[in-house]
């Protein structure tokens, strides 16, 4: 049994996008996280150390959305992905990436890809 831990709504800008003006002029995305994690040794223990620091998280999260461009969401949500199963106790992630200003031309309110990854 697992339990859940949720980031939802981290904004950042990002240069990410197939069309060269995403590139030059970037946009916000935002992302969501849920990894499956036991959380009862921080419950026992009552220390940060024993957990998924999450202000470490999204700032980590914060700093890929910022980084490197790519040209799909699917790939930065890998990365996104990638950044979380790096804390060898997130058994799972789930990343939701949403993309609300993306190019499109007829009205969306939002763009996303959601992707599942189990720890390798």
């Amino acid at each position: 049994m697992t339990d859940v831990i949720r980031l939802r709504g981290l904004r950042a800008r990002g240069f990410h996008g197939v069309l060269a003006h995403e590139r030059q002029q970037g946009q916000t995305f935002v992302v969501d996280v849920a990894l499956d994690i036991d959380t009862a040794p921080a419950a026992t223990s009552d220390d940060l150390m024993d957990t998924v620091d999450y202000a470490a998280l999204a700032e980590r999260l914060r700093d890929v959305i910022g980084g490197e461009p790519v040209n799909l969401i699917e790939t930065l949500a890998e990365r996104l992905a990638a950044v979380c199963l790096a804390d060898p106790r997130v058994q799972t992630v789930t990343v939701e990436l949403h993309k609300p200003e993306a190019p499109v031309t007829v009205p969306v309110e939002d763009i996303s890809v959601t992707i599942r990854r189990p720890r390798p």
